[in-house]
């Protein structure tokens, strides 16, 4: 006999799980949610938020460096990192605090433990050697990922920064090596730097941040560079020694081995789903084996009747709010609702300075499906307002579909690109047209006028190009 029923148990408390528990309790399923851990998961306790908490930190203080060129002298500027972190802490215990509050309102009860399946119904539900058994008419698997590894000689040495133990840094250290130019290791190289850290980029590939439109990439490498960021593209770490004064890095470029010296080392290769623990072998659920993801359809369902998966644990898209739509619509379909996920017009958001958003298909992917297409580019450096923001990096780029002028991919790299990019999400997912862009009147002055501009260099030619 299960010590509890419920009509639908969540399993992990991320993006994914709570915002599933969420949208279960307001379609009145008498539903559970376990978390072995901290709620919110790893975006809002290791990831998205304490990072975003980071890199505004870093910007002030930079900002703070460079008043002069606004006419505002500033006298002695240091950054007290202690109280840098304490910030970041009181705004996560924050938001968690908040979703506690929305859980308690929509009567989500809350299990702490370990989840693992005993049958296809029923979870086993384990803190230190209290055991709870839990059968549930649906269960949805909101397990996330964890940072994934490289087999480097030395990558396991004592001291050595992955994303979560870099946020609980004691003090600012003097050198940084970052071992990945993806999303997470440009976030944290950018943010470090602003700290006045000197800080290395090494990057296996010959593009950061892959993925992403290479046109875009590049202007993220070159800001880099204007920052005094070191960065090594189609470079391979062969090894890494600890020594008196921190570390060193043996990467190999160009078939030439060459070594960097640093103070800590920030081990940023990319994320992997996690199962670990679930016993998924005690269902019939299928999982991708080499990256253990699990296979799920458009509705969110596995093959095994009633369990669903979302969030990164499906490898499908490591992003916050796609794990967040994907939980609703799982939780959607639970209900009956007859719902399917699709990933069109997903937008990204990167938070390098200056930021990137995307959405849509690159230029290589248009290209790759052999869609006909046009593009448009247009500066940031040409907007009155990013200027009187005392910025000048940057650009939008627009790609369309050549014959009906639809919005099939965009990108922008520049100040509040993170922002910008919700617009043309909007555009791309209601399959909106340049047109429709340029007969649309901006408010001036706003960043927002360069994706008109690029709108416009579709048809006659950009205004103020």
């Amino acid at each position: 006999m299960s010590d509890k029923k419920c009509e639908l148990a969540v399993i992990g408390s991320g993006p994914g799980g709570y915002v599933a528990a969420l949208r279960a309790g307001q379609l009145g399923l008498d539903t559970v949610l376990i978390e072995k851990e901290l709620l919110g998961g790893t975006c809002l306790n290791w990831g998205c938020i304490p990072t975003k908490a980071f890199v505004r930190s870093a910007e002030v203080f930079s900002d703070i460096q460079n008043a002069r060129d606004f006419g505002i002298n500033v006298e002695k500027v240091e950054v007290d990192f202690p109280a840098v972190v304490k910030r970041k802490d009181k705004i996560v215990n924050r938001l968690v605090r908040g979703i506690e509050h929305l859980l308690e309102r929509e009567g989500i009860e809350q299990i702490e433990g370990k989840a693992s399946f005993v049958d296809q119904k029923t979870l086993k539900i384990q803190k230190d050697d209290k055991v709870i058994e839990l059968e549930a008419e649906n269960i949805i698997i909101a397990t996330g990922s964890e940072a994934s590894t490289l087999p480097i000689s030395g990558a396991d040495l004592d001291g050595i920064l992955d994303s979560r133990s870099a946020l609980d840094l004691d003090e600012l250290p003097e050198s940084m090596v970052v071992v990945g130019g993806g999303i997470i290791g440009m976030e944290f190289a950018f943010i470090f730097r602003n700290f006045g850290v000197d800080v290395t980029v090494i990057e296996y590939l010959d593009q950061l941040v892959s993925g992403v439109d290479s046109e875009i990439a590049s202007e993220l490498n070159r800001s880099a560079r204007r920052r005094r960021i070191s960065v090594k593209t189609s470079s391979e770490v062969k090894e890494i020694k600890k020594n008196d004064s921190g570390y060193e890095v043996i990467y190999q470029k160009k078939n030439k081995e060459k070594s960097v010296k640093a103070e800590k080392i920030l081990m940023a290769v990319g994320r992997k789903p996690y199962i670990d623990g679930l016993k998924l072998e005690n269902t019939a659920v299928k999982f991708e084996s080499k990256r253990n993801s699990i296979q799920v359809n458009k509705k969110m369902e596995t093959n095994a009747k009633g369990i669903y998966a979302v969030g990164d644990v499906t490898d499908k898209k490591l992003l916050a709010h796609v794990a967040s739509k994907q939980g609703i619509i799982a939780v959607e379909n639970i209900c009956g609702m007859n719902k399917e996920m699709s990933y069109d017009a997903v937008p990204g958001a990167i938070f390098t300075s200056p930021e990137i958003g995307t959405v849509g298909l690159t230029e290589a992917e248009a290209k790759a499906k052999g869609i006909e297409y046009k593009v448009s580019t247009f500066p940031f450096s040409a907007s009155g307002k990013v200027m009187a923001m005392g910025e000048r990096e940057g650009k939008v780029k627009l790609i369309v579909e050549k014959e009906s002028e639809k919005i099939i991919g965009a990108a922008l790299i520049g100040i509040e690109a993170s922002d910008l990019i919700a617009e043309l999400t909007l555009a791309v997912n209601l399959s909106l047209t340049a047109k429709d862009l340029r007969n649309t009147i901006y408010a001036h002055p706003t960043t927002a006028e360069v994706i008109h501009e690029a709108a416009l260099g579709l048809e006659d030619g950009a205004i103020h190009a």
